[in-house]
This record gives C-alpha cells, structure tokens and sequence, in this order.
C-alpha cells in the first residue's frame, strides 16, 4: 500500500471482506460474505447483529486474530494481512471474554501491554500511574489478577486496552455479563473515548446500546451489511422510528 493510497482511507477501511469456515453438518458457512465499510476519528461506528451473524469474525480479522478468505482490511493504512505488527501497535481490542494474565500484578499488567503494544520506554510508568488512577485500580494496583474482583478485572481490562493510546479501539459485545451499573460505565467510557478523538468499532446485539453510543449503525445479517447510516439515516429509510423495528425489517427483507 503507497502512501498516497493510505492517506486516502480511513483509519478504518474494510472492502469486500470474506471468510468462510467448514462446519461438520452444514459444509462451507459464510461468516463474513462482502462486507464495506469505514470508521473515521471521533466516531464510533456500530455492527449491529443478531449472534452469529458475523460480527466477532470482522473484527477478528481487522485485529489480525483471523486471515481473511478474499478482500481487504487496514486500520491506520496497515493491511491486516501485509502489516499485522502494524495493525496490532494502532489499535486495542477489548472483549468480555478477554482473558488476563492471573499471576501478574494489575500494574505488570499493563506495563507489560504497554511494552508489546510499542509505547515509547520513557512514557510507560507515566501512562500506568495515569490509568491506575483514572480508572480507581490504586489500591489493587500491585495484587495479582487473580485475588481480583470481577469488576476490579474488568478494569484492568479496559485499561490493558487502551494503554498504549492508539488511535483505533475495537470492542466486541463489551457489556456482555454485566450488571446495569457496570455496562453503564462502559458505555459512558465508550463515549469518552470517542470524545478524545478516537476510532471505535463497536459491535453489539443490543438495540439500546446501538442507539445511545453509535455514530453511524451497520446491520448485520448472515455475514452481509444490509443497511448503514445514523439512526435518522435508517429511520427515514423504513419510515420505522424503533432501531427494534429497523433491525426487524432489513432482516425480514434479507430472508430471515
């Protein structure tokens, strides 16, 4: 990729993006069958789909985790493909399902995500000591992962994701498991790091969440885009106001 061409795309571009896998009882299955779209700075960019529809396969793939089938992926210009080292130090992924060291410490924790994901030496205590404190890890700052709440895990979870400041964030189905007050901190977090300007791809089947937090919203069926644009975008579309009844109606449209 010149450098010409990089500077033209956004600090996410995904265009036809495929992957297939072989499934013992229904043959090939398309998890992700063509799918376009960008992320820009500042704006979070939602897919939004029922489980299975291949959201968790995108972003596996734009965070180098998977190898696509055809297609192209770059975040910050890097291919996925070509540049995975790249790709890794520009963005960080958080999942609900992302697992943490338990023998490290929080503050090894993200000292040592911190190294991997290219911060500069000189920057990484700073960093850790401004993270402990931003997200209340103080007092756990130097207890094993493992004597951790669940919550004081999260935490750190979120700070390992963001440690090294890159300019790209992926989160997958974040609020997944947790109660009311937690998923609402993560959403206010979300938003906050739209705020400082950053890339975020957020994927998610929940409608509500869709509707406060997402920029523009992609609808995801059976590994295609069906639908993209904001809420208003969708709601003039279908003449439906519900993101709900939105959802529903591409779906219908799409087979089911």
């Amino acid at each position: 990729m010149t450098a010409v061409t990089a500077a033209k795309l956004a600090p996410v571009a995904v265009r036809g993006l495929r992957k297939s896998f072989l499934d013992e009882n229904r043959g090939e299955v398309r998890a992700v069958d063509g799918i376009d779209f960008d992320c820009a700075a500042g704006e979070i960019f939602g897919l939004l789909g029922a489980n299975g529809a291949g959201k968790t396969t995108t972003l596996g793939i734009l965070a180098t985790v998977l190898r696509p089938d055809g297609g192209s992926a770059s975040v910050m210009g890097h291919d996925v493909m070509r540049e995975p080292d790249q790709v890794r130090r520009s963005l960080g992924f958080y999942s609900a399902s992302t697992a943490l060291y338990p023998r490290l410490t929080a503050r090894e924790t993200l000292e040592f995500f911190a190294r991997i994901g290219g911060l500069e030496r000189d920057r990484v205590r700073g960093r850790v000591n401004e993270l402990i404190a931003r997200f209340g890890i103080s007092a756990y700052a130097d207890t094993r992962v493992e004597a951790l709440s669940q919550g004081m895990k999260q935490k750190v979870s979120i700070a390992r994701t963001v440690v090294h400041d890159p300019p790209v964030l992926i989160f997958d189905e974040p609020t997944v498991g947790l109660d009311v007050l937690n998923a609402l901190d993560m959403r206010k977090l979300i938003a906050e790091l739209r705020s400082e300007g950053k890339c975020i791809v957020f994927s998610t089947h929940v409608m509500s969440e869709a509707e406060k937090l997402c920029d523009r919203i992609a609808i995801v069926h059976r590994g295609r885009i069906h639908a993209t644009g904001t809420l208003g975008v969708l709601r003039e579309a279908t003449g439906l106001h519900y993101l709900e009844d939105i959802f529903v109606r591409y779906v219908e449209t799409a087979g089911g």
